[in-house]
């Protein structure tokens, strides 16, 4: 391995916490798989695209395989899902195969390893990006700026956004009808959001839970910091990003932008963030939610559906799961998330990232731009399992069949809460992640555990940050 890539002693650390752990504990066992090396040709000159495994079914494998065939037959392409429970999981696994020597030339990363990839694996897109700029300028211009600048690290463009997914709230509305509750208005705070939930738990039985949420970094405790006004890390803008900006975006939806985000110093101590852990707890404590379940929230979708949940957190990619479920587009539907100091919202987007092994750069732009084309991402997501990154794909037509009656919310969260802004995902991310994860379980475990978990968060975060990746 290279200075350019992570050493070794690098890959075993990241792989130390949570479920990279799980992931290269089994190297040894089934290193074939996890290198790729069991692929028949692996070394035949093909493009070698790296995906999460439940990104796209097999039927958008197929599409995005023949399409990109058919319009560069040139070019001859490999998709090659990586089963993984997480984005945690697929990270492990993709550098575990960097590190054997097995590396894709292309790999879908989402918010939570943009800039992992992009510090030490990725390639800048700028030099393709701006030589094709005529040809990208109908995307640009279908691409709220936000999702790219998430996709931006220290001045470059690292990855072109196709899909993004908010923190907005679902509620159910049978459980809303059973609690004498009408749709909650679009400006609803926190309170309202209280005395909602408490009026679910007084008309639902005893198996019933008002609401669920998954401990995590997307969709966990993070949208109430961003509602209360704070973070886990302080945020800041990188410099840079001009060339792009001054490109393909207007004056209004350029000011204020830079060369990507950068999240810095913990905050977890601070008195914003107590007081968010301090309302969840008394939610814990009241009975109107359950302690946050880690994990990925797979098996959210059976109880909400079935009414055993009222409300939970989540993005456009449920109107496919619920429709999946058998909920019909008026058995629940979506709100903004609550506001408290702020209305600002998190959300999490994913692309493809060009990686530095690649010997074919120029056919992985190739690729990259094709999977950006608009008739491309309508076959990936026909099924609802995301939110497309490109604007004039969310329309009436899309939600018609699945829901929820105000689909608007998922880019109207974009563009008509202009602070709407990425989860806190610096290179250290996974270990990031792996502490929120135990300290907010412990904070929350029983009444007067907030301010020493978050203590130990604090002190935990610090020498996190403090490390290199």
């Amino acid at each position: 391995m290279t200075d350019s890539l992570l050493s070794r002693r690098a890959l075993m650390r990241y792989g130390a916490y949570g479920a990279g752990a799980a992931a290269l504990a089994g190297v040894a066992a089934g290193w074939d798989r996890l290198t790729a090396a069991d692929i028949p040709g692996r070394d035949d000159g093909s493009l070698v695209i790296a995906t999460l495994g439940s990104a796209f079914n097999p039927e958008a494998q197929r599409a995005l395989r023949d399409g990109f065939r058919e319009a560069h037959p040139d070019i001859r392409i490999r998709i090659n899902p990586v089963q993984a429970y997480d984005w945690s999981d697929f990270f492990s696994k993709i550098l575990t195969q960097i590190a054997g020597g097995t590396a894709p030339d292309l790999v879908y990363v989402a918010t939570e390893g943009v800039q992992l990839f992009a510090q030490r694996l990725g390639v800048p897109l700028d030099r393709w990006a701006k030589r094709d700029a005529a040809e990208l300028r109908t995307y640009f211009a279908d691409v709220h700026p936000s999702l790219v600048e998430s996709m931006m690290y220290e001045g470059s463009l690292h990855q072109l956004p196709v899909e993004f997914n908010a923190a907005d709230m679902y509620l159910n509305n049978r459980v809303l009808e059973r609690a004498g509750a009408d749709l909650p208005d679009d400006d609803w705070t926190h309170d309202d959001f209280t005395t909602l939930l408490r009026a679910m738990k007084r008309s639902n039985g005893d198996r019933f839970t008002p609401y669920f949420w998954t401990n995590r970094l997307w969709g966990g405790v993070v949208p109430w910091l961003f509602a209360n006004d704070t973070n886990l890390l302080t945020e800041s803008k990188a410099p840079g990003g001009d060339w792009l900006w001054n490109s393909f975006y207007p004056e209004a939806q350029r000011r204020g932008r830079g060369g990507g985000y950068r999240w810095t110093t913990p905050l977890a101590d601070s008195d914003r963030v107590a007081e968010v852990y301090d309302y969840l707890s008394s939610l814990v404590q009241e009975d109107l939610c359950t302690r946050p379940e880690g994990g990925d929230g797979r098996n959210l979708v059976g109880v909400f559906s079935t009414g055993r949940v009222g409300v939970t957190p989540a993005g456009g990619f449920w109107a496919g799961g619920l429709h999946q479920a058998g909920m019909k587009p008026a058995d629940y539907d979506v709100r903004y998330f609550p506001r408290w100091r702020t209305r600002r919202h998190q959300f999490g987007a994913a692309g493809y990232a060009m990686l530095r092994t690649s010997k074919m750069r120029d056919e992985a732009w190739e690729f990259i731009k094709y999977t950006a084309r608009k008739d491309v991402m309508t076959q990936l997501f026909a099924a609802n399992q995301t939110t497309p990154a490109r604007r004039s794909m969310g329309d009436e037509a899309r939600y018609r069949e699945t829901g929820p009656a105000h689909w608007q919310v998922f880019y109207d969260t974009l563009d008509k809460i202009p602070t709407t802004g990425p989860i806190p995902a610096p290179p250290q991310v996974n270990e990031v992640e792996q502490l929120l994860i135990k300290h907010t379980g412990t904070a929350l475990a029983s009444p007067g555990a907030v301010r020493p978990a978050l203590r130990r968060l604090q002190g935990d975060l610090e020498k996190a940050m403090e490390r290199e990746v």
